[in-house]
């Protein structure tokens, strides 16, 4: 049994350094900036390396005060033996403890630093030498019992700058440090890009326990990112590949598939029972390709569903680990097996499989990440995360990769960050009647930004500042300009005209913004001048009445009878009608008149001139003997 496991393990060592050309492998120590505050001798920014556990505070800052213990200088035994405490007083910086490399784990160090009240630890290198990621130590159950408890960031620091804090301290000066991880994860974009190195091994041991957990709390909130669309995630299985002279081996053949080309190392370390690499290499394969198929459906997230349901259903303790149990997991969620089973390819074949030949490629290490070589790994925007698989944790380093202000609602939530504009609104503008603040929380802080309300954009420096522009904007608060009403009058100083200013309406005198005070018309306009008016001042207006009976006419500023002004009128276009029409009658009275006289008198004159000639005219010639003849 020794010998197989000795065995096992030089083969996996060799599969390791056999993975990738020498000239590829390359792996990347995710950093932080540490920068000393004071004293003035030592200020300035350094590199420190993030832990590879407790709880980094991805997106934010921790300021606090170094102190250098006078015993148990490397941290490796527990500090409420000797009486040290680090915690802080009330209204006093937290406590940074700096303890010195070797002799037991770094996490170990860390985790007697917080029971003693530390709120960060930094670990001083024993050697010059470049920074080093400080790991998790091999898996035991002494060491996971404080490993998985530890919530306080930590990092690695050079020798030559622990020197000089060490110096400072023991010389009796203050040394205020900020550790800030606001640029540890690129955030160009509103959309972040994450993967998580993950295996579907359920028993190898505490790593596997947590990776576990911790999909299975996280699901809820990667499924919220990736149905929103702020998220691209992408699920990676790592995989090694067996040397071309072990390939007809036991351990190759028990372990890999396609001829050797993707191997896992054996569940339980033990080649002569229970499951094979193969078969953990196998349900890796199967995973990628519900994640592909579920992808082409435009339902990437499905691919948490299976793997929580799958780990549920289908685990090895249980002797359930098999292709029949996750063929029923995928029909439950509604997935194409044929796709999947055309997808995963032939294992026998003595050729590339192209899904997990794209796996091996993306483990080399490209641009800023490097290579792939702890399992789990979580990367964030292309840069590898450090620091305990947990939800909030994990929350909080994907947030810290949005750009500013683009942050899902998700990202704001009170277990994430603290909303720094409850505390006097973040010391931005702010129209408290109206409910209306320039304060925007993001992830990293606030930002005093004029905001847009109901398609209003407010302009301004957002701090002291922040007017309603362009059409519509009286519809907010008035535009920020003076308005009231008073016995339902209403009157404002707003313009909804694009770049107006606030301007008191007719009957107002004010800036318009925060008063306009009733013009009293009455003795400044001298309104109502004609003689019989009298004038009153109104809010916003006038009044002008007219004595006894008369009626004010304002556009002529005179007055007229109320009544007599109607009949008077009426009467007059009466006798006008009568007295035109008398008048022509009487006119065509004359004319009958004196036509009817006329023509009577030529006929009596007539007749008399028959019988008797009169002086004043000739003879009349005789009309009968003229009508004989």
């Amino acid at each position: 049994m020794r010998l197989q496991r000795t065995l096992m393990i030089f083969l996996l060592g060799f599969l390791l350094l056999n993975l990738y050309p020498s000239a590829m492998a390359r792996f990347v120590v995710e950093k932080n900036s540490l920068r000393v505050t004071s004293p003035d001798n030592i200020r300035g920014t350094h590199d420190s390396a993030i832990g590879n556990f407790g709880i980094p505070q991805y997106g934010g800052s921790m300021a606090g005060t170094v102190v250098y213990p006078k015993e148990n200088r490397k941290g490796c035994r527990d500090f409420d033996n000797s009486g040290i405490s680090f915690k802080s007083k009330p209204g006093a910086l937290p406590t940074f403890v700096l303890v010195d490399r070797g002799d037991c784990f770094f996490a170990l160090k860390v985790w007697n630093a917080q029971k003693a009240g530390a709120s960060a630890v930094l670990v001083a290198d024993d050697i010059e030498e470049a920074l080093i990621t400080m790991d998790t130590p091999e898996e035991d159950i002494s060491s996971a019992k404080y490993v998985e408890n530890i919530t306080i960031p930590s990092a690695l620091i050079e020798k030559s700058f622990g020197e000089k804090l060490k110096k400072s301290i023991s010389g009796g000066d203050m040394v205020n440090v900020n550790l800030d991880w606001r640029e540890a994860v690129p955030h160009p974009d509103d959309r972040v890009e994450y993967e998580l190195w993950t295996n579907s091994n359920d028993e190898c041991g505490i790593k596997c326990d947590m990776l576990m957990e911790f999909v299975t709390d996280f699901k809820g909130a990667a499924q919220i990112l990736e149905k929103g669309g702020y998220t691209q995630f992408t699920p990676h299985y790592i995989t090694w590949y067996c040397p071309q002279a072990f390939t007809i081996s036991k351990q190759c053949k028990s372990q890999c598939i396609n001829h050797g080309r993707y191997c896992a190392p054996d569940p339980d370390q033990d080649f002569s029972k229970g499951y094979e690499g193969k078969d953990v290499v196998l349900e890796n394969l199967r995973q990628l390709c519900v994640f592909k198929v579920a992808n082409e459906t435009k339902k990437p997230w499905v691919w948490w569903d299976y793997v929580t349901d799958f780990q549920i259903r289908c685990p090895m303790k249980e002797k359930k680990y098999n292709k029949e149990c996750a063929d029923n997991v995928i029909r439950s969620l509604g997935l194409d097996i044929k796709n999947i089973e055309k997808c995963m390819g032939d294992s026998n074949a003595d050729s590339d499989n192209p899904v997990l030949k794209e796996e091996q490629d993306a483990q080399v290490g490209k641009g800023s990440r490097g290579d792939v070589t702890i399992l789990p790994t979580l990367v964030v925007n292309n840069r590898q995360y450090r620091g305990k698989l947990e939800k909030g944790a994990v929350l909080k380093a994907i947030c810290s990769g949005f750009e500013e202000t683009t942050e899902p609602a998700v990202c704001l939530s009170g277990d994430v960050e603290t909303n720094e504009c409850l505390d006097n609104n973040g010391g931005c503008w702010q129209d408290k009647s109206a409910n209306i603040t320039a304060c925007k929380d993001t992830f990293r802080g606030r930002v005093c930004e004029c905001p847009m309300v109901d398609g209003v954009q407010f302009k301004g420096d957002g701090y002291s500042t922040c007017q309603a522009s362009g059409p519509g904007r009286c519809k907010i608060n008035n535009g920020g300009c003076w308005h009231e009403t008073r016995d339902g009058h209403y009157y404002s100083a707003c313009l909804d005209i694009e770049n107006s200013k606030c301007m008191c309406p007719p009957g107002f005198k004010g800036d318009g913004i925060k008063s306009c005070e009733d013009t009293d018309e009455c003795k400044e306009r001298k309104a109502c001048q004609c003689p019989e008016c009298s004038c009153k001042n109104t809010w916003g207006s006038y009044e002008c009445t007219c004595s006894g009976d008369l009626l004010y006419i304002r556009d002529h500023d005179t007055c007229i009878s109320k009544t007599g002004a109607k009949v008077r009128s009426a009467g007059a276009a009466v006798w006008v009608i009568l007295i035109g029409l008398a008048m022509a009658a009487g006119g065509a009275y004359m004319v009958y008149k004196y036509r009817l006289r006329s023509y009577m008198d030529s006929e009596i004159r007539a007749i008399m001139a028959q019988y008797m000639p009169l002086d004043s005219q000739a003879e009349v010639p005789n009309h009968v003997s003229e009508n004989r003849a």
